[in-house]
């Protein structure tokens, strides 16, 4: 394959910028706050989830001590309405028997309302204290996240920066390169993982190593001063003797 002595030093310079932006996504990926950021966003949908339902229980709760005290203030008017009827009703011993029965009933009922207010009133409590430690659990992974954000935000600007100034070197290196031989490139760099370029050492390739030998190292140097290798079809520089 033709190409003169520039187009292969920018052959070579285009591979180590390839090689360089690979390196510095990989460092950008494996950032160990993006692994916190991701862990703390499920971690806080987990809770999130968590923290909804106990929303609804506290509701419930709620509106169960509302009902109970309700209740209990229209049984505690009632009761005073039958109270003063007693104390009306003077010698009606019939009258005074039956209201007294009723006001029985109402204190019993009242009493039952303030052994299930009690009950309830305790789950109540149970479930703002577990309430108060998932919102604690959510403002720490929250802080996690924003602390792990900030820092994402500082190193991975610095990488990001990095990796914009060596895709405009790269646009201008290929930009010196023929057409023909650029695509070889391309198409062998995504299949060999971004190492597509090598030289010729002696009678081995310089990448895969493998051993050229007899015909086939004839038949590549004639190709010079770029031809394939013929064991792992990299694109292999064959330097003039002595060079």
């Amino acid at each position: 394959m033709q190409a003169t002595p520039a187009e292969i030093d920018a052959l070579l310079r285009l591979q180590q910028i390839d090689l360089d932006i690979l390196q510095q996504n990989k460092q950008l990926n494996e950032l160990p706050q993006r692994k916190v950021i991701v862990e703390a966003r499920k971690k806080r949908e987990t809770i999130a989830n968590k923290y909804d339902q106990v929303r609804t229980l506290e509701k419930d709760a709620k509106r169960k001590l509302v009902r109970i005290d309700d209740e209990d203030a229209s049984l505690a008017k009632k009761e005073h309405g039958v109270q003063a009827a007693i104390n009306a009703a003077q010698g009606d011993y019939r009258n005074i028997e039956a209201r007294s029965k009723e006001l029985a009933g109402i204190e019993k009922r009242r009493f039952n309302l303030k052994e299930t207010r009690a009950t309830v009133q305790a789950e109540a409590n149970k479930i703002g204290a577990l309430k108060a430690q998932i919102e604690l659990a959510l403002e720490e992974l929250e802080a996690e996240e924003r602390k792990a954000s900030e820092e994402f935000r500082e190193i991975g600007g610095v990488l990001k920066n990095e990796i914009a100034a060596l895709t405009k070197e790269r646009d201008e290196v290929a930009e010196t390169i023929d057409d023909e031989l650029m695509t070889t490139y391309t198409k062998t760099s995504a299949r060999t993982g971004g190492v597509a370029v090598g030289v010729l050492e002696g009678s081995r390739c310089g990448v895969c190593r493998a051993p050229i030998e007899g015909g086939r190292l004839i038949d590549l140097k004639a190709k010079a001063p770029i031809g394939p290798c013929p064991a792992c079809k990299r694109l292999l520089v064959i330097r003039p003797e002595g060079e």
